[in-house]
């Protein structure tokens, strides 16, 4: 599990942003609870654990975009599962 490797809260973070992140609906900006939880966790680590059933539910666009939303953006070129995050 990636919560046994990763600094965080991964309850919270499936809890307070899922919504944000799933591949349907549109893309919107995350509540302040949400963002409260990516603050606290070592995303570019749970990037490293994504598997390819995660991503089939996960939008990991959706989920860079709500990192740099929260002030904790991704470095470019970063993997996340399949997705790179792109340069600017």
């Amino acid at each position: 599990m990636v919560s046994a490797q990763c600094q965080g809260n991964f309850q919270g973070l499936i809890q307070q942003c899922s919504r944000y992140v799933q591949k349907s609906g549109p893309r919107e900006n995350p509540s302040e609870e949400c963002c409260n939880v990516v603050k606290n966790v070592d995303l570019p680590c749970v990037c490293q654990h994504i598997t390819s059933e995660v991503e089939q539910i996960v939008s990991m666009e959706k989920a860079a975009y709500v990192a740099g939303f929260c002030g904790k953006p991704l470095p470019h070129g970063t993997k996340c599962g399949s997705y790179i995050v792109p340069g600017s």
